[in-house]
């Protein structure tokens, strides 16, 4: 079932959540283990992170350093798989150009087709470590309407060779990314949400916004897009405020801006423990909010925070 219809058939505000795949040669049970935390307040979709190669450098003596690619977090297909099989229920994996190659993409859409895990999250993806701005991988895709564009053909029975399927099996559906205070590459909130409205018009059933701590930043984009006729749910990404340092981690890693009220509560604090608490609480307040303002959905980002996120759960679901 399409998150879309998921989500709407839900009578109260549906709960999701997204994890990280294992590192690479680490097993899986630790995953299992944050899923069943969550588990017990009925997760309508499970998000599953895709993550490109990086260069890294191996010392081999001598002042000599080898270069390698490697990926970190490989089995994301898999990873999938064994959620939607062993939980059932809806899992979403990443699909992104971010160190894809057109080829490797629709290597990915075969075997996720083949398994039966039709629902994705289509996203552009980070710029790699090494690069001070965004490179498309060599015969991959820039924007993420262009990667929209082969999925959509892949839909059709169209490769990216131009060449025709025997068999077209169920047709994937997809979600996207959007930014409630712009993306860091958006001359303008303006300039967001008409590449938004692209993404919509390409087929884009759904969003999830990058994670923020005001509400009202939600709600005034959520306006400007319907102003644009952008109909679609647009989900909101939470995720828990944990520890002090986050004060400047999160500003500079995701764009957003914390509120003078939670900087300030958090900078009374003596430990982290009490950060924790105080993160746990803005959270709730802000999920409250939102379910009053009648959201869809509330889609919890829990890398490092399945502790908080089940915290919250238990008052507000």
């Amino acid at each position: 079932m399409r998150v879309t219809d998921l989500i709407n058939k839900n009578e109260q505000t549906a709960f999701s959540f997204e994890i990280l795949p294992p590192l690479k040669g680490n097993g899986i049970d630790k995953l299992y283990k944050d899923i069943d935390a969550l588990r017990e307040f009925d997760p309508k979709y499970i998000n599953i992170t895709t993550h490109r190669s990086e260069y890294v450098y191996k010392d081999l003596g001598n002042g000599v350093f080898q270069r390698n690619r490697l990926r970190r977090r490989p089995g994301t297909v898999a990873v999938a798989a064994a959620i939607q099989n062993k939980y059932n229920v809806t899992a979403v994996p990443h699909i992104l150009c971010s160190g894809f190659s057109r080829e490797e993409t629709e290597y990915v859409l075969l075997d996720l087709q083949f398994l039966g895990i039709t629902d994705l999250l289509v996203l552009r993806g980070d710029k790699a470590k090494h690069e001070s701005s965004f490179v498309p991988e060599e015969n991959g895709y820039a924007h993420a309407t262009e990667l929209q564009e082969q999925i959509n053909n892949f839909n059709k029975g169209i490769f990216v060779d131009g060449s025709e399927m025997k068999v077209t099996n169920t047709p994937f559906s997809y979600g996207v990314a959007c930014y409630p205070e712009k993306h860091e590459e958006a001359p303008n909130i303006d300039q967001d949400i008409y590449w938004l409205k692209k993404k919509v018009e390409l087929g884009a059933e759904y969003a999830v916004t990058q994670l923020f701590y005001d509400n009202n930043k939600y709600f005034e984009f959520v306006e400007k897009a319907k102003k644009e006729g952008i109909n679609i749910p647009i989900i909101p990404g939470i995720k828990p405020f944990k520890r002090a340092n986050q004060l400047s981690m999160i500003p500079k890693t995701f764009k957003v801006d914390l509120p003078d009220e939670l900087t300030k509560a958090v900078m009374a604090c003596h430990d982290d423990a009490a950060v924790q608490q105080v993160g746990i609480e803005w959270c709730i307040n802000q999920c409250r909010e939102l379910i009053d303002a009648g959201v869809p959905s509330i889609h919890f980002y829990s890398i490092g925070a399945v502790d908080s996120i089940r915290e919250v759960a238990k008052v507000i679901y």
